[in-house]
C-alpha cells in the first residue's frame, strides 16, 4: 500500500514537473510585450509601410529610449521562419514580415556577440543589400566580430562568433492607415546586458537614467545614414 501511494505521488509529482517545464518552455517562445509605439518620421508624421525604400537601412529605438533597432523592406515576401535557437537551448517561432509585401521586418541592433551597436559617430552593424548573386548580400552584418545575420529568417545567425539571433521586434501592421506598430520583443534580448556595459555612455548621451526610459507612444525612423556619421563596410 506504502509503495502504491509513493509511486503515486511520484507520478503527481512528475505531471506537476512536466507542466511547469512546459509553461516555461511556451513563455520563453511567447513574444514578449511592451508598450506600443507607432513609427513616425522625425517631423512626427506616421511612418507609411508603402513609402519604405527597399534594402534600405532604418533606424528606431524601442522598447526603450536608447535601444536602436533595424527597420527593412527586404523587397519580397518573408515567411515565418524555423524554430530558432537562443544561446540556452530555448527555441521560438518567428512571424516573418508584414506590410503591404509582407517584406518589411525589425530587428534589434545590438550585435548578439559583443553588444556592438549603432551610435551617433559610427555603426560596425548594418544591413549589407549587396547583389543578389553573392553569398553576404541581403544580411545584417556586425564589421566588429564578422557575425553575420540573416534577416529573412528571423536574424538566425549565418556565420561568425554570436551564440544566438539578434532579437526580433514584434511589427504590426495596420492596413487601413499603411502604418506600422512596434509591440514587443522575440528572441533573446540583450537589454539588460547592454545598459550594464554601456552605463557610462548612455548616461553622457541621454542623462543618468534616462536611457531606460521606456520610448514612449511614437518612435522616430531615420536612415541609418542620417543616424550615424560613419558606417563601416566590410
Amino acid at each position: 500500500m506504502e509503495r502504491r501511494r509513493f509511486l503515486e505521488s511520484c507520478a503527481v509529482l512528475g505531471g506537476t514537473a512536466g507542466l511547469a517545464t512546459a509553461a516555461a518552455a511556451w513563455a520563453d517562445s511567447a513574444p514578449r510585450p511592451y508598450p506600443r509605439a507607432r513609427l513616425v518620421d522625425v517631423h512626427g508624421t506616421p511612418v507609411r509601410a508603402s513609402a519604405l525604400a527597399a534594402d534600405t537601412n532604418y533606424l528606431f529605438h524601442y522598447p526603450y529610449a536608447s535601444t536602436p533597432c533595424f527597420l527593412l523592406d527586404l523587397g519580397r515576401p518573408v515567411s515565418a521562419a524555423a524554430p530558432l535557437r537562443r544561446e540556452n537551448g530555448s527555441t521560438y517561432g518567428w512571424q516573418g514580415g508584414v506590410g503591404p509585401g509582407r517584406g518589411i521586418v525589425a530587428f534589434s541592433a545590438i550585435c548578439a556577440h559583443k553588444l556592438v551597436y549603432p551610435t551617433r559617430e559610427v555603426s560596425f552593424i548594418r544591413y549589407k543589400a549587396g547583389k543578389p548573386t553573392t553569398s553576404d548580400a541581403r544580411m545584417i552584418h556586425c564589421c566588429a566580430d564578422h557575425s553575420v545575420y540573416d534577416p529573412a529568417v528571423g536574424g538566425r545567425v549565418v556565420s561568425g562568433p554570436a551564440p544566438q539571433p539578434l532579437a526580433a521586434i514584434v511589427l504590426d501592421y495596420d492596413a487601413a492607415s499603411d502604418g506600422l506598430f512596434a509591440s514587443g520583443t522575440l528572441g533573446a534580448e540583450q537589454f539588460d546586458a547592454f545598459f550594464a556595459k554601456y552605463e557610462f555612455k548612455l548616461a553622457l548621451e541621454y542623462g543618468q537614467g534616462k536611457a531606460r526610459l521606456p520610448t514612449g507612444e511614437r518612435a522616430v525612423v531615420r536612415e541609418l545614414a542620417q543616424y550615424c556619421r560613419q558606417t563601416i563596410d566590410c
